[in-house]
């Protein structure tokens, strides 16, 4: 329904900012990341959005980026992981940080965002590399073309999809990848091309 907001940052508090836009407020659930980068009170700044409609209440989440937005779309797709864990998972750890988590099994470091136990963070490390393996057999795999520079084979192709999972175009993270080592584990060419995408 919100793709966005634009407007003037009226108030944050610890895990919401709102934002006045035409003469209304929309106050946004938010992570820690964002907060930190909003800017003060009285300048504009921009939210990406996400409405969690439930029976008894709509919730509107505001991030900084794209990529964290979409961070927290694939979490809150996890069986057990709901907003508030989403929000806490984000907070303690970048989106870029979270991906090295997942495709390294890094369940211990999930765990140290807020009421996020070691088996709901096990899930989360499961059920997302289940959906990244899913993108591959979608079809994910056709990033190969006749360009040198263009990935091939199951560690690159897998590097390809995770950086879409995080936001990036097909185009960025292919030509981030295919710069790489194709020999190189895969969690090393998602933190290698990270650092390229920054």
């Amino acid at each position: 329904m919100f793709y966005s907001l634009t407007g003037k940052v009226i108030a944050i508090e610890d895990s919401s900012v709102a934002l006045q836009c035409g003469g209304i407020a929309f106050r946004c659930m938010t992570t820690l990341n964002t907060i930190s980068k909003i800017g003060k009170t009285g300048e504009e700044a921009t939210l990406f959005t996400y409405l969690n409609v439930r029976e008894d209440a709509m919730d509107l989440f505001g991030f900084y980026t794209q990529q964290e937005l979409s961070c927290f779309k694939q979490l809150i797709s996890v069986s057990g992981v709901g907003p508030k864990a989403g929000l806490a998972i984000l907070s303690q750890l970048s989106p870029d940080k979270l991906a090295l988590c997942i495709a390294s099994g890094d369940v211990k470091s999930i765990t140290k965002a807020q009421g996020v136990g070691p088996k709901l963070a096990q899930r989360v490390v499961l059920e997302l590399k289940d959906k990244f393996s899913a993108g591959l057999a979608q079809g994910g795999v056709n990033v190969v073309s006749d360009s040198p520079d263009s990935p091939a084979g199951g560690n690159r192709a897998e590097a390809v999809e995770a950086l879409i999972m995080l936001g990036y175009s097909r185009t960025e993270a292919a030509s981030a990848i295919g710069k790489l080592d194709p020999s190189l584990p895969t969690e090393e060419l998602i933190r290698l091309a990270l650092k390229s995408l920054i």
